[in-house]
């Protein structure tokens, strides 16, 4: 169930991408500056990532002790842009579904 949280998390923040492509790359910077930003500023480390169509790179970052969250997007040319962000996240460790084999 973890992966498939992640899974609509990034696809999430993949659509929210696709329909603000815009908008996105205004909030768009080199990725050590986003990252120390979402450190220094909101105490959030990367938590989940994934790759993306074409080579993009899918990260969500939080904080457990505020639990505020952003999701990125970091393109192939270096550029990291922020995606969504919210409030209320939580870590969940939960068991994978058992894997039907066919036999």
């Amino acid at each position: 169930m973890k992966h498939f949280n992640l899974k609509i998390a990034m696809a999430f923040g993949l659509m929210i991408m696709a329909a603000t492509q815009s908008v996105a790359q205004e909030n768009c910077a080199a990725r050590d500056t986003v990252l120390t930003q979402l450190a220094e500023r909101y105490g959030e480390t990367r938590q989940a990532l994934g790759i993306a169509q074409q080579g993009a790179v899918i990260e969500v970052f939080a904080s457990e002790i505020s639990g505020s969250w952003t999701i990125t997007v970091t393109l192939p040319n270096g550029s990291t842009c922020l995606v969504a962000s919210g409030q209320a996240y939580e870590h969940l460790a939960e068991a994978l579904p058992l894997q039907d084999d066919g036999a």
